[in-house]
């Protein structure tokens, strides 16, 4: 999957769209090569959505924790919890 272009499959479960209650931190930062808002969630590797729109991209990472959180759980590994607001030094 694209992680630029999130899109919900049709044969997704609808117990997929639930997971996002877990609160996990998203970074969103404007990128001038992609020209698009880019939402990075740090507390699951590799998980980023973008959107032409801040609300677009937060939505779209929404949506990827969701579908990170479905395959971590198909390969039976380990799904850190959300720790909240992170602190950089």
């Amino acid at each position: 999957m694209d992680w630029r272009r999130a899109t919900m499959n049709q044969n997704q479960s609808p117990r997929v769209a639930t997971v996002t209650d877990a609160k996990y931190e998203i970074i969103l930062y404007w990128s001038k090569d992609d020209e698009m808002f880019v939402a990075e969630v740090p507390e699951l590797p590799g998980c980023m959505a973008d959107g032409a729109s801040y609300q677009e991209a937060v939505a779209n990472a929404e949506l990827v924790i969701s579908e990170w959180i479905e395959t971590a759980r198909e390969l039976g590994r380990p799904i850190p919890a959300p720790r909240g607001r992170l602190m950089f030094a």
